[in-house]
């Protein structure tokens, strides 16, 4: 059967279901019953947060199975593509959408924070600790009561505020996960690490050399790839065939496609060149 991608944004989101949001940029979501089943695969083109409530989720990210049970809260960044969600009859939840603009409005100039998230666009599902589910709980009720005044003129603002300390949160979770024995802080490399997987999720399918990412960064391939290394342990190579390989999967799921047009499409001169790109993202899985 065949599987067109389609895009997923908030308005659309808004338009299907009874939802507090402010200027489709902000959207809040109590989750009650079974979610409505996706027909095809679906790109993001927001940024969702929630807290998996009672019952479980599934769904394929990226091509990728994930399941989600009660105090499992869940990422989804912006580009990635959700396909096969299926909800238990059981199933709550508490989510949070927000559009990019509003997202990157939010935490400009808070390098901790966008850092972090990035940490968990490969890293989805974070189990929380009770306490850090009723903390996600109470913003979450705080932000729906200011959402639902439209006569309180700061909302908007005060929704950012709640947000960003919110995330603050978040990330401190994120945090514990990630560097539990690290104390040393790299801003300067967290920063350029933050901007390289920005330009990578929008380039990556028609740019695949350093040295055009660290001219964008106005750095030098060599200190491009010395602050990556220091902040994700991997290469910026390993990074673009990381990105190029989830391409590829979710274009090989659009099965009216031909190798040789996935080929055209992702910008390999021939499928020969596609071959040994996945020759080597394989060999470093395996490793």
């Amino acid at each position: 059967m065949t599987k067109t991608i389609r895009e997923s944004n908030i308005q659309t989101l808004c338009q299907s279901m009874a939802i507090s949001n402010i200027d489709e940029d902000i959207v809040l979501i109590e989750q009650s019953c079974t979610a409505p089943q996706l027909e095809v695969p679906r790109r993001m083109n927001f940024i969702l947060l929630g807290l998996c409530t009672e019952g479980n989720v599934s769904y394929h990210l990226d091509t990728q199975k994930q399941k989600i049970s009660a105090g499992d809260f869940i990422i989804v960044s912006d580009y990635h593509v959700v396909d096969e969600l299926q909800t238990s009859h059981d199933s709550k939840g508490l989510y949070i959408a927000l559009s990019k603009d509003f997202y990157h409005e939010t935490i400009r100039n808070v390098s901790d924070i966008s850092t972090l998230f990035l940490y968990a666009r490969n890293n989805p599902v974070l189990a929380l600790s009770e306490q850090e589910q009723k903390t996600f709980k109470d913003y979450f009720n705080v932000l729906q009561k200011k959402i639902s005044d439209p006569n309180n003129h700061y909302r908007r603002d005060l929704a950012r505020t709640l947000l960003l300390a919110m995330f603050y949160e978040l990330s401190n979770v994120i945090y514990n996960y990630r560097l539990p024995s690290s104390g040393r802080r790299h801003m300067r490399s967290d920063a350029i690490f933050t901007d390289f997987i920005a330009l990578l999720e929008v380039h990556c399918r028609n740019e695949r050399r350093v040295g055009w990412y660290a001219e964008q960064l106005n750095i030098t391939p060599k200190y491009l790839s010395e602050c990556i290394k220091t902040v994700s342990h991997r290469t910026p190579n390993d990074w673009i065939d990381f990105y190029v390989i989830q391409e590829l999967r979710i274009a090989l799921k659009e099965t009216t496609k031909t190798i040789k047009v996935i080929a055209q499409e992702l910008h390999f001169p021939n499928q020969s060149f596609l071959d040994d790109q996945i020759g080597r993202a394989s060999c470093r899985e395996r490793v």
